[in-house]
């Protein structure tokens, strides 16, 4: 935990926020401060300043806390990412939200295995908690927009191209095809499939959509390794 991420629930009045119990723990055990010390510290989707430690009592610890920054500039990605294992979600929605990603869809695939759409792991407060964590660990305050697509077709068909916007439509595939670009500054949307691949059809789709194969190399990698990989490679995180 880099940053206390501070939510509006935890206002109590002015200046004064009160801590949850796993931030008291953090302050108290991990970072080892006493009243009148001082921390990093911002609200959810608002801005960073630094939190004084006004009080202890009774194990729990109130703050001041004033704003006198942003959060950092988002990364211009937005991510289109077939929905991985339940495991393998969680530490990567905590890698999308750090690396500064704020807008990602998970949609379907023919290889995605149907109980992933199943899963206790997709309620919201669960997504959610994950990438407060991210923020917690990049210094970032801005929550990502998250879409769930459960269908492929017609979210493709119907709301892909609104949702990507102008810019760069570029799609991971092994094959043939020209490199990932690197070094990009302008806005990209960049689709990721299940590590067995999109299907043909699920290619020729999102072609009709403008998106552009490229290769990332002959390896097969996890979805947990390409995401920060290609994100590394196609832009200079802010």
């Amino acid at each position: 935990m880099n940053l206390l991420l501070l939510h509006p629930h935890q206002h109590l009045h002015g200046d004064l926020w009160q801590l949850d119990e796993r931030q008291c723990s953090h302050v108290r055990d991990i970072l080892g401060l006493a009243e009148g010390d001082s921390c990093r510290a911002g609200i959810v989707d608002g801005g960073m300043g630094k939190a004084q430690i006004e009080s202890f009592k009774n194990n729990e610890i109130q703050v001041l806390f004033k704003e006198d920054s942003h959060s950092p500039p988002p990364l211009p990605l937005s991510l289109l990412l077939a929905l991985p294992r339940p495991k393998m979600l969680k530490r990567i929605l905590i890698d999308a939200s750090s690396l500064g990603i704020k807008r990602i869809v998970l949609i379907n695939s023919w290889k995605v295995d149907k109980s992933y759409w199943q899963t206790p792991n997709l309620k919201a407060d669960l997504l959610r908690e994950k990438m407060l964590l991210g923020l917690e660990q990049a210094r970032d305050t801005t929550l990502p927009e998250l879409v769930l697509a459960p269908r492929f077709k017609p979210f493709v068909e119907d709301d892909l191209d609104t949702w990507a916007g102008p810019g760069r439509r570029l799609l991971a595939h092994p094959g043939d095809y020209p490199a990932m670009p690197c070094d990009l500054s302008e806005p990209v949307t960049l689709a990721i499939g299940p590590e067995g691949g999109w299907t043909d059809y699920e290619v020729e789709m999102l072609q009709r959509q403008d998106f552009a194969c490229h290769s990332f190399g002959t390896r097969i990698l996890r979805v947990e390794t390409a995401l920060p990989a290609l994100v590394g490679r196609l832009m200079r995180l802010p």
